[in-house]
């Protein structure tokens, strides 16, 4: 019992004079010096500025100040505070560039706003709410429509066939040398379009499937046969060429982006009608929209006497 009690009071005493040398040892390590503050990257404005000197020199600096007759500015090119006599500075030339270089911040900014404009308006997705008549909405699919008493219509696509004139090819093989100038029909197979209209004052709308400025004409087409003839082409030995075609003045209108409004200047009477699309340095677009426009049903007292 005692030799127990002896051994646990050695344990005890080993243990106090452990923990009494780790006090001391903490007590003799030297205290770290505080550390000066950080200086704040917040108080350097994220533009930079020349400061002018006099010898035509120039710092590239993040701001300044003035402090008696020493100027304190923050050194881009060495990331650090720096001073210099006041008499070194030119501030006149010093104010000059700053006044320039927000000229030219704000006319940045400006154009940055113009450019985010035109890059929304190119992502505005315009669908049905378009309105082209008294609860006569626009079809949200590119194509060529025409508006014409209340009623809506999509002109299909037809696909342009060109012909050589057989008169002048057979004259061409006759004469050994090719001094006859030659001549090309364009042409549309059938003499009637599957679209009709009354007699009227139509107007039309496209559609675009892309950015472009569509250039379009209104042809009238004259029948031939089967066909409906769209225009001549006539080459010259020279190499030139003269296109021919019936043209009606179409007004082009712009409603909103990709979407385009042609309007006649008169009303069109009886016939068989083409619209094409001409193609900058190409000529004409070998797909066309078509139409007919037929007589307006007689009157029921039309011929009578009385």
């Amino acid at each position: 019992m005692i030799s127990t009690l002896r051994a646990a009071l050695a344990r005890l005493a080993l243990f106090l004079l452990a923990f009494s040398l780790g006090l001391l040892s903490n007590a003799q390590q030297p205290v770290p010096e505080p550390q000066p503050p950080q200086e704040e990257a917040t108080r350097v404005p994220s533009t930079s500025k020349k400061l002018i000197l006099t010898d035509g020199t120039f710092q590239l600096v993040r701001e300044y100040e003035r402090r008696g007759d020493r100027v304190r500015y923050y050194s881009v090119e060495r990331s650090q505070w720096e001073e210099l006599p006041v008499e070194l500075v030119d501030w006149e030339a010093t104010l000059q560039a700053e006044r320039e270089a927000e000229r030219r911040r704000e006319e940045i900014r400006k154009r940055i706003e113009e450019i985010r404009q035109e890059e929304l308006a190119r992502s505005i997705h315009v669908d049905a709410s378009i309105e082209v008549g008294p609860g006569l909405f626009l079809p949200d699919s590119a194509g060529m429509y025409v508006v014409l008493d209340g009623q809506i219509l999509a002109l299909g696509q037809s696909p342009v066939e060109m012909q050589l004139d057989k008169g002048r090819l057979l004259t061409q093989i006759l004469v050994p040398v090719p001094v006859i100038p030659t001549r090309h029909r364009v042409q549309l197979p059938g003499a009637r379009a599957a679209v009709r209209l009354r007699h009227g004052q139509p107007e039309f709308y496209f559609r675009t499937a892309d950015d472009r400025t569509p250039e379009i004409e209104l042809v009238r087409a004259r029948i031939k046969g089967d066909r409906r003839e769209v225009q001549t082409i006539n080459t010259f030995v020279t190499g030139d060429q003269i296109e021919q075609r019936d043209t009606l003045l179409l007004q082009r209108w712009p409603v909103a982006p990709r979407v385009y409004r042609f309007t006649l200047g008169q009303s069109l009477e009886p016939g068989e009608y083409v619209i094409l699309e001409l193609i900058p340095q190409k000529g004409i677009s070998v797909f066309v929209w078509d139409f007919g426009v037929d007589r307006p049903p007689a009157s029921p007292q039309a011929g009578k006497t009385p």
